[in-house]
Order: C-alpha cells, then sequence, then structure tokens
C-alpha cells in the first residue's frame, strides 16, 4: 500500500497517517509476539511506542530538511527498531541471564548504547552508556595492565576493557569486581580495530558505577560493613575532615544542574540518607558525565567521596558542606527496582478517535492490557505506551505522555520567571499545559494554529484538585516539535495531501499543505519591524528599552528585522486572505528586509506590483508556491505579530515550486 494515498486521520494530519503505516509495518516484521514490555525487560514488543515512532521520524525529518522519501523514513526506523529488539536475538542472553540477577527488573538507561552497536559503527561517544555484565577479569599478557570482558542483555558480541587503575583495589580474591558483576559505564573512548591488533577495545574510563543489589548476601555484607558507618550529619566541619575515609549509603532525590562557574560545567546530585539528612554530590566538569549513569530513587553508595565547601550560584564558597567526586572515591549503586502496571486498553475506543484505520493495519489479537512501569512516586510512564495518547486519556499519575495537536493559545505566565502556559487541542478535547524552561523560551516560534508534537508531559493533581499537566526542558524523553515550521513537511510528499483552498473551511484544526499563485499582495500593510531572534516576536519599544512582546525579555542584541506581510493566495479552486512574517514573507516578497528598506519609497511599490500575479517567462503560467497554511481564528492574543487585527489564515513555511 502507498502510505501516500492512504485514508488521512481523523484529526486530518497526514503525518499521523504515515505513523500509523510505520508502525503496522514494523509491527508486521516482528512476528506474532503481543508482549509490550521494554527491550531487555521481557517478551518483545510486537508493536513499537508510538511516542518512539514518531519521535524517531521527526528525528529524520530535521536531518532531511530539503525533502525525505517514504523509504528513507521507513529505512531509518527499521534500522532503529532493529537495534531496540537485538536483545530478543541475542545468543548470548541466555548466558548472561544466569551471571545477572534478573528478580528485579530496571529501566534501560537513556544513553545507554548496545556492543553490537559498537562493533558495527566502530564508535563510541564519551556521553554513551555501556550497561554491561563482567564476563572474565584477566591481566594483558606481558604487562601488569588488567582487563575486563564485558557483554550485555542486548548484543551477541563481547567488547574488552582497560580497567583504569583506580579500579584495581576492586580486583582479586575478595574484590567486587568479577565475573557476574554488572558495572555502568560513561566517558569511553574506543581504540578501533588496527591492522594486527584483532579487535576493538574500551580504553580506560574514570567513570564507572559498580552495581550492588541489597538481596544477595555478598552484596548486603559490603553495605553493611563498608557504609552503615557514618551518616551525613557525622560529617566533621574541620579542614581535616578529609583525613577520615568517610563512606554514605543514600537515596538519590534529584538530579540537576547548576550555573557554570568560571566557564566550568557543573551538576549536583541531592542525597538523602536513612536518618533523613541531606547533601549535595557535585560534580565538575567532565565529571557531570558520571550523572548519565544515576537515576532518581536509586541508592548511592559513596566511598571517601572529598568533603568541600560548597559554591553557590553567586560563585562563593558557604558554609554548607558537599561531597566531589574525588581521586580516591569509589561508587557503588543499588538500581531502584522497575515496578510495573497493567493499563487497560479498549480498541474500539482507540478506533472511534483515530477515525477510519489503514486497511494494513493489523486489529486482530490487540491486547487488552498493557504492562507500563512505574516511577518512584506511583506514577505510570506512559513513555512505552503502544498507542496514541489522547487529551480525553489524561489523568493524575501520569508520566511520559506524548501529545500531537493544535495550539489554541500561548502566553508567559508572568513578565519575569520561565514558565509559560500554552493550550493545545486535538479530537477530543482542550489542555492547558504549564512548560518549565531552564532559561529563557528555547521553542523557536509557537503560534496559535501551529501543528505541534510534545513528549516527556506529566499529570497531577494541584492542592485544589485539578489536574495539572506540566512539560520541562531537558527532562529525560522530553521532546518539543512545530509541524507547522518542519521544512520536511513541506517538501516530502509521503507527509502531506494537497489540500485544495476551497476545502480550508472545512477543516481549521490542522495545517494545511497547498500549491498556490500570489493574487494579490497588500502594499498598505507592510510592515518591516523588529523581530525577536528567539521566539520570532515582534519587539517593542520601552522605556527601559527594546522588550519582546511574547517572551517579555530585555533583547537589545537578540533582534533582527522582519516582515510583516498580508497577501491573498490563489489557486484553481478559490482564493484566501492570510498573513506571514519572517522567513516565509521573503519568500513571497524575494528580497530582504534590509534590502527592501535601502530602496527609495516609489521603487518599493513598483517591486511589490511586479510579484502579483508573477507568471513564468516560459510558458505563462502563474508561479506556483507551496504553503504550509494555519488557521488563527482562535487566537487569544496578538503578540506574535503586533496588536492589529489578522486574517484568519497564517502562511507557516513557502516554498516556491520548480
Amino acid at each position: 500500500m502507498d502510505p501516500a494515498t492512504a485514508v488521512v486521520s481523523a484529526d486530518g494530519s497526514a503525518f499521523l497517517q504515515f505513523v500509523d503505516y510505520a508502525i503496522s509495518m514494523l509491527s508486521s516484521s516482528a512476528g506474532d509476539g503481543d508482549g509490550y514490555e521494554s527491550p531487555g525487560d521481557g517478551p518483545a514488543p510486537a508493536r513499537p511506542p508510538w511516542g518512539w515512532a514518531v519521535a524517531q521520524l521527526l528525528k529524520s525529518c530535521c536531518a532531511y530538511s530539503s525533502g525525505v522519501t517514504a523509504a528513507i523514513l521507513l529505512s531509518d526506523l527499521f534500522q532503529s527498531w532493529t537495534e531496540q529488539r537485538k536483545s530478543l536475538t541475542s545468543k548470548r542472553k541466555v548466558e548472561l541471564a544466569k551471571l545477572m540477577n534478573t528478580k528485579s527488573k530496571r529501566r534501560r538507561l537513556p544513553n545507554t548504547v548496545t556492543i553490537d552497536s559498537i562493533h558495527e559503527k566502530n564508535f563510541l561517544s564519551p556521553n554513551s552508556v555501556l550497561e554491561a555484565v563482567v564476563i572474565d577479569v584477566f591481566v594483558l599478557p606481558g604487562t601488569n595492565i588488567y582487563m575486563l570482558t564485558l557483554g550485555d542483555m542486548w548484543s551477541s558480541s563481547t567488547i574488552d576493557l582497560y580497567l583504569h587503575r583506580r579500579y584495581y583495589d576492586c580486583i582479586g580474591q575478595n574484590g567486587v569486581l568479577k565475573k557476574g558483576r554488572e558495572v555502568m559505564l560513561t566517558g569511553c573512548c574506543l581504540r578501533t580495530a588496527m591492522e594486527g591488533s584483532g579487535h576493538a577495545r574500551i580504553l580506560p574510563t574514570e567513570y564507572m558505577v559498580i552495581l550492588l543489589d541489597e538481596d544477595q548476601d555478598e552484596d548486603a555484607l559490603i553495605l553493611a560493613a563498608q557504609f552503615c558507618t557514618y551518616s551525613f550529619s557525622s560529617v566533621i566541619p574541620e579542614e581535616s575532615r578529609n583525613n577520615v575515609p568517610y563512606s554514605f549509603y543514600a537515596r538519590i532525590e534529584k538530579i540537576e544542574s547548576l550555573d557554570p562557574f568560571r566557564c566550568t560545567e557543573r551538576m549536583q546530585v541531592i542525597l538523602e540518607d536513612n536518618d533523613d539528612a541531606k547533601m549535595k554530590l557535585v560534580l565538575w566538569g567532565e565529571q557531570t558525565l558520571l550523572a548519565n549513569l544515576f537515576s532518581v530513587g536509586s541508592m548511592l553508595a559513596l566511598d571517601r567521596p572529598f568533603i568541600a565547601n560548597f559554591i553557590d550560584n553567586n560563585h562563593e564558597e558557604s558554609q554548607e558542606l558537599c561531597l566531589e567526586y574525588g581521586s580516591a572515591t569509589q561508587v557503588y549503586m543499588v538500581p531502584i527496582a522497575h515496578q510495573e502496571e497493567q493499563v487497560p486498553f479498549t480498541p474500539t475506543t482507540q478506533a472511534k478517535s483515530q477515525g477510519p484505520r489503514l486497511s494494513c493495519v493489523r486489529t486482530d489479537n490487540v491486547a487488552s492490557q498493557v504492562t507500563l512501569p512505574r516511577d518512584l512516586h506511583g506514577s505510570v510512564d506512559f513513555s512505552k505506551y503502544p498507542f496514541r495518547a489522547y487529551v480525553s486519556d489524561l489523568h493524575d499519575k501520569m508520566v511520559g505522555i506524548s501529545l500531537f495537536g493544535t495550539v489554541t493559545s500561548v502566553c508567559k505566565v508572568s513578565t519575569s520567571g520561565t514558565t509559560f502556559y500554552l493550550e493545545l487541542e486535538d479530537t477530543t478535547g482542550v489542555v492547558l499545559m504549564k512548560l518549565i524552561f531552564i532559561g529563557p523560551w528555547s521553542l523557536g516560534r509557537v503560534g496559535v494554529g501551529h501543528m505541534v508534537y510534545i513528549s516527556g508531559l506529566t499529570c497531577a493533581l494541584s492542592s485544589t484538585n485539578t489536574l495539572e499537566v506540566s512539560w520541562r526542558e531537558k527532562e529525560q524523553g522530553s521532546l518539543f516539535v512545530n509541524l507547522s515550521l518542519l521544512p520536511a513537511l513541506l517538501n516530502s510528499t509521503c507527509l502531506h495531501n494537497l489540500s485544495p483552498l476551497s476545502d480550508l473551511p472545512c477543516s481549521t484544526n490542522r495545517t494545511h499543505i497547498s500549491r498556490v499563485w500570489v493574487d494579490h499582495i497588500d502594499c498598505d500593510s507592510l510592515k518591516v519591524s523588529l523581530f525577536h531572534s528567539i521566539c520570532g516576536s515582534v519587539v517593542n519599544e520601552h522605556s527601559g528599552g527594546l522588550q519582546c512582546s511574547f517572551c517579555k525579555c530585555a533583547c537589545e542584541s537578540a533582534c533582527v528585522h522582519g516582515f510583516q506581510l498580508h497577501l491573498t493566495i490563489a489557486d484553481d479552486s478559490g482564493e484566501v486572505f492570510a498573513w506571514c512574517v519572517g522567513q516565509t514573507a521573503v519568500e513571497f516578497l524575494q528580497i530582504s528586509p534590509d534590502e527592501y528598506l535601502e530602496l527609495p519609497e516609489d521603487e518599493r511599490a513598483m517591486y511589490l506590483c511586479t510579484l502579483q500575479n508573477d507568471q513564468d517567462e516560459d510558458d505563462g503560467k502563474m508561479i506556483r508556491t507551496m504553503v504550509a497554511i494555519a488557521n488563527t481564528r482562535k487566537r487569544a492574543d496578538r503578540c506574535a505579530v503586533g496588536d492589529e487585527a489578522i486574517p484568519a489564515w497564517e502562511i507557516t513555511r513557502a516554498q516556491k515550486c520548480e
């Protein structure tokens, strides 16, 4: 079946229809399994998570901005999905399962790579995480260098690691680093296979965490003997404190970034011990890679951390003590158990919400229960949910939710601060969500009528018993993509269906793609204004200087000239009065704002007249333009383009047809 000619989904998005088509292709290639557990934790998921599939397709769309074919998208998606499922065909999995403790499940970390993928790509990024089990410990012949042979639950191959000397004390008859021990590594570099060397090996890394299990007698003895003597409250404040070999055992409460100190990146891990005392573990520079190995709720066992005075965001040394990753520090961790909950799923409800179902999508043997993990606070994690979630599905204690819909309003909560409100509508309802940023707004231009995908949402009940939906920038799984501004949506025939302009009034809840010509440019409405380069909104002059009309921040150094344009576009079915700004307006006017301002007044008018009813010199036909057009009639504010009334339709992107 050709995905470009399939029936469009109920909310009119050919992109969503392609998502369904792609998932059905992956599902049919996966066999007849009906499990939905995350890869490596149980049976193979027969159907990939819906949010994962959307994110992967959008990643490919961003990589191929000039346009992409269905074959490329499906190939990229299949490659990613195959790698996710490798754990099920691993020849070594049974052997490793005997070595590893499988009584408690834990979630695979976001940056985890497999050993097979390292060998295939012959590359290993320092930011990558390796979750492995020690298969063998040996000394490199003719040297005193220790090597570890590592395997993982997702690969059929192994890889050797040059062990860093800070871990040599963990080797030996009574050492913890031996066959069957689980470890996590990051900050790794690969020594590729050179002529005569045989195979690739991982170079020494200082950033390795050794995993312990409280239910194993040997590990329980280690924790009791080594980490139960001291608590945070027992640390002496004197300078001689680092002469005491402190060891601590505490729960990870929070992992967050700190302001850089003299251009050095910093992160803090807030720990709470069994006496409810809290202390910060501060990571500096390259040490921040260690945070990739930690997870909130896990127990951290720190042996001989360096104790220092905490340096606050004002770069001043405080009286507060903190822990640091010193040259003698060893880190052990008892990972948080992977809890699960069965979520009811009614296929008929989904089918009703999605509208006409693709003929190639399998509807038989669909599971009525989906097993999803729960986090430390008892919230169900929907990041692995195999179906699309809708606004009407939202309820208390949900995390990792993905939504696709149309923006109906967006504004800042207050003049100061970094929190915004965004209202999103899909075919089942409207939801108001809170967007929380680490710094200033970072999502580019977002306007009413724009079609967006957002993942990493959290739902919880407020103190007034109302449902609050929130999204935090740079949290695990957080993604925001504005499809209305995505070049690939305009340039890829497999991701859109052409809409005649006469159809626009019948479907106002999506972004349309149309092939049009310019019928008339409203010269009186054309303006050249200052725009904020960060969010694409108009900049206003105030007594204190220039201020963005949307994000309310001072933007003296982040302003660019841009057009505000009203025009009439037409095709064979009718015409539409619309507006556009920024680069989209430049595409129609074929001149930059600065060049336009340099023209005398009379030449400006003459230039604009030449653009209307523009015809091809060779065949005399009207020059066509591909446009993405969205309805802004529900606009609750005018901050993006000024206070004056605007037409109902916005052209969000435009490109001349070849």
